[in-house]
């Protein structure tokens, strides 16, 4: 499991990408196709052709890291497959349930209670 915090961005590649490339080459598909620097500390996530396998390519202090997982059966259920868009963006949980072979397609986010905002001189009581 690997804990990325919530402030770091999760970009998620919906082309598949050949897997012999490594660093350099990852890096070079953020920059020329998703158009984003990767020196900056964002996570990006990218997929092979059979979904059996991800790279997770981000900057930590100086250099690169690169994370690779390759599923021994099964594949993964990379989200939004035909979308037009060139990545798609994840938050930390979502890159987590991905990265453990959670479909996400299946499941739903839950409504969040907002409370409505009252006005403080209402509420007293004289």
């Amino acid at each position: 499991m690997i804990g990325i915090p919530s402030t770091i961005r999760v970009f998620l590649g919906t082309e598949h990408q050949d897997f012999r490339k490594s660093i350099d080459g990852l890096a070079g598909v953020v920059q020329a196709h998703l158009n984003r620097d990767p020196m900056t500390g964002d996570v990006f996530v990218f997929h092979n052709r059979r979904r059996t396998a991800l790279k997770v390519l981000y900057w930590d202090h100086g250099g690169f890291c690169l994370i690779y997982k390759r599923l021994e059966q099964g594949r993964f259920c990379v989200p939004n497959l035909h979308t037009t868009c060139r990545d798609v963006t994840l938050s930390p949980a979502e890159f987590a349930a991905l990265f453990e072979g959670i479909d996400l397609s299946r499941a739903r986010r839950l409504s969040r209670w907002n409370p409505t905002r009252k006005d403080p001189d209402s509420a007293r009581v004289n």
